[in-house]
């Protein structure tokens, strides 16, 4: 099968008409129907923000503007985010200013798990359960996805990336976390045949399938957190969730159907194209052919990658991976929030921060809340680098924090006070 993808180069002068054009040459009108709910998926892989990482602002703008202008009803456009244990979605939808866009257009603003039904995945999709490779080997007792999913359009907003359990992340990995209970962890050991099993529920549940890629910064090395960004200037955008992870992975310097593995299952099972031969690229369709040569996540792993490594496929699973499928798994949140938040931020990536701030973008999101734009983007005016806000003993404080919350909210200790 053959599927379109459309790529543009952009600036922060005009990346509000690139999102729009490239949107329109991807013919997202055709995917997304205007009569039903469209839920725009915000992907927040760190709370902090970190370049590369998280959806940007202008990319949620950039989306809101274009269906607003193409006459879609505000009153059926929301944002959605899910929660990750070590991930706090409201103090990332802050840092990362998305809110600050959510809230100047007025929309809903939704949390999965506060105050949002689940159901049964049967009840959802009927026999297709028959036809998972791996949810029901995890989830032997069944499992659980957002009832208001059902009949609504997803938008997608990943940033381009690499990741330490796939290789790439893009569109299909951005469902794994709305789609699944905080127990989702259970699946990194399948991880590839997991998100192989998402994409068949969300082509079943689902109005319309739309994702937009932005790579204004895209991060190489152990993602999705700790990498090396660079600013890259592109944008892509595709329905079909295949076809636009395939597009990213190429240009990284990938090959998707042999160094990506999800890609390949998904390609296989006619659920989308991952051969990038046989995509449609439309726009600065040369871009289609860079190779920005990177490394990819598992050359200059960190010590926290290393150790889930070990744990989901190395010389750990035996001794160690049960314990994250009882009430010992906080230990697991716990190493992760001390190492990531209270270590390799302060120490290492926020170096790679104040490098991303002296760019053009780094400048727009510092300015964010005082710059007014165009409508075609953002006239930056002359300015410094603007320098880091966060001191470290502040820093060390919102961490604390953190490390509270992820305790707090860990499912483990949370199923057994619902039991109570």
């Amino acid at each position: 099968m053959s599927s379109k993808v459309a790529i543009l180069r952009t600036t922060p002068q005009t990346v509000l008409e690139d999102y729009h054009r490239l949107m329109q040459l991807a013919d997202y009108r055709q995917a997304i129907d205007p009569h039903a709910d469209t839920a725009l998926k915000i992907n927040i892989s760190w709370h902090f923000f970190y370049p590369g990482c998280s959806t940007t602002p202008w990319q949620l703008e950039g989306v809101i503007r274009t269906l607003l202008r193409d006459g879609y009803d505000r009153n059926l456009i929301h944002a959605c985010h899910n929660r990750t244990v070590v991930i706090d979605a409201h103090l990332g939808e802050r840092e990362n200013k998305q809110l600050d866009v959510i809230q100047a257009h007025g929309l809903r603003n939704i949390h999965l798990y506060e105050k949002e039904e689940w159901i049964d995945i049967r009840e959802a999709v009927g026999d297709l359960a028959n036809d998972f490779l791996c949810l029901y080997q995890v989830y032997p007792k069944g499992f659980s996805i957002p009832k208001r999913f059902i009949g609504e359009n997803i938008i997608h907003l990943p940033t381009i990336k690499t990741h330490i359990f796939t290789t790439t992340t893009g569109a299909m990995k951005n469902a794994f976390g709305g789609l699944l209970n905080e127990h989702r962890h259970w699946t990194h050991p399948v991880i590839h045949e997991t998100l192989v099993d998402l994409l068949m529920i969300q082509k079943k549940i689902h109005r319309g399938i739309f994702a937009v890629m932005d790579g204004t910064f895209a991060g190489d090395g152990p993602g999705p957190r700790c990498m090396i960004p660079y600013v890259k200037n592109v944008l892509l955008a595709s329905s079909d969730p295949v076809a636009i992870d395939a597009a990213a992975a190429r240009i990284m310097g990938f090959d998707p159907l042999r160094d990506c593995k999800y890609i390949r299952l998904a390609h296989e099972r006619g659920l989308g194209c991952g051969d990038v031969h046989q995509i449609e690229y439309v726009g600065d369709v040369e871009l289609a052919h860079d190779n920005w040569r990177f490394v990819g996540p598992f050359k200059k792993m960190t010590f926290a990658s290393r150790m889930q490594h070990q744990i989901y496929w190395g010389r750990l699973k035996s001794p160690v991976e049960w314990s994250l499928k009882t009430w010992l798994a906080p230990w697991a949140y716990i190493a992760s929030v001390l190492y990531h938040d209270w270590f390799w931020y302060p120490f290492i990536g926020r170096r790679q921060v104040r490098k991303a701030l002296a760019s053009d973008w780094g400048k727009l999101f510092d300015r964010w809340e005082t710059l007014t734009p165009t409508d075609r983007g953002w006239e930056l005016p002359p300015m410094p680098p603007p320098p880091l806000k966060r001191s470290l003993w502040s820093l060390f404080k919102t961490c604390l924090n953190i490390l509270w919350t992820a305790i707090c909210e860990a499912p483990e200790f949370a199923s057994r006070k619902h039991r109570r």
